[in-house]
């Protein structure tokens, strides 16, 4: 997904994807380290159904990515929520 846009609230925005991500302990560009990664695995979500990719961080934090797709033409991509996991 090298080549996908990846779409983030206004800081001050509520609810905002960002700051939601903050709360879990990661950055925009730790989130956007997983969904821009080719070799990140990509399912979809046991309790949402949405789409979600599995991988490594920049900072080497394994983490999941749970995201919708807002486009796919030029490719953009909505992150939800992203957590620390067990790899």
């Amino acid at each position: 997904m090298l080549d996908a846009m990846v779409i983030w609230d206004e800081y001050d925005e509520i609810p905002c994807n960002e700051s939601h991500i903050a709360e879990h302990g990661l950055t925009r560009e730790e989130v956007e380290s997983v969904l821009l990664n080719d070799d990140a695995e990509s399912r979809t979500s046991n309790s949402s159904d949405r789409p979600c990719m599995f991988g490594w961080t920049n900072t080497g934090k394994f983490v999941i990515v749970v995201f919708e797709v807002v486009c796919e033409d030029p490719q953009m991509l909505y992150p939800i929520t992203a957590y620390e996991i067990e790899p």
